[in-house]
């Protein structure tokens, strides 16, 4: 199946989804996953239509982002700091900041590039207890923005929402829990974020995720076919 009909299947999906949890369809975005993947199916998405590619490494966006430099790109992996001047070269958004050290990292760089670049982040939140995933654990997730929100004054990085990768098979109640801490963070109107929205949902289970309120979804192989 070509990418072009990949990606009507994905959306019809995505909008039927809306459909069933009363939700309008433009609050959902599509991400398309385009790690690993060469830069001529991407072309072949963007042309269809499709804008927001992630990618998970910055060494790989480098190739990519000048190939294709009207698409937008987004970060969905995990950060090094020896990485972030890039990484802001690359992305303005980044899906996977887990620690205030890489946000005051950020923050500098994106204030100091020239011409200065506004850079918008999602804090990842790890759900399901995996010790290999990177995030804030979420009973620490409050207390730890309030103590970003007044480490300092942000003026080049905003917050605009909250990331996890839950265990497959078992991701509907993480998502429920991704959604009730946002609920929480809304409430407090911390001045860091300018936002509150959710990425949350893959190709297997997206559905579910929209349900619970999901803003992004990110889509690999529903869209490209197996790595």
């Amino acid at each position: 199946m070509a990418v072009a009909e990949r990606l009507q299947s994905v959306q019809q999906r995505i909008q039927q989804a809306c459909q069933a949890a009363g939700r309008p369809s433009q609050d959902v975005r599509l991400l398309a996953v385009s790690k690993t993947f060469p830069i001529e199916p991407i072309r072949e998405l963007f042309a269809a239509g499709q804008l927001d590619f992630g990618e998970n490494y910055v060494q790989e966006a480098e190739t990519k982002v000048p190939a294709l430099p009207e698409a937008r790109w987004h970060l969905i992996g995990p950060l090094q700091s020896n990485k972030a001047g890039k990484a802001v070269q690359l992305f303005p958004v980044i899906h996977s900041l887990d620690r205030l050290s890489l946000a005051q990292r950020l923050e500098r760089l994106a204030a100091s590039s020239l011409p200065s670049r506004p850079l918008k982040a999602f804090v990842q939140v790890r759900l399901g207890e995996e010790e290999s995933k990177s995030g804030i654990a979420p009973e620490d997730l409050i207390a730890e923005l309030e103590h970003w929100n007044n480490s300092q004054t942000w003026q080049a990085l905003s917050l605009i929402g909250l990331m996890t990768l839950p265990p497959p098979q078992k991701s509907r109640p993480f998502f429920a829990q991704l959604r009730e801490l946002r609920d929480q963070l809304k409430a407090l109107q911390l001045p860091i974020f300018s936002d509150y929205q959710l990425s949350m949902g893959m190709s297997d289970d997206f559905e579910a995720a929209i349900e619970e309120g999901s803003n992004w979804v990110r889509v690999g192989r529903a869209l490209f076919g197996a790595r």
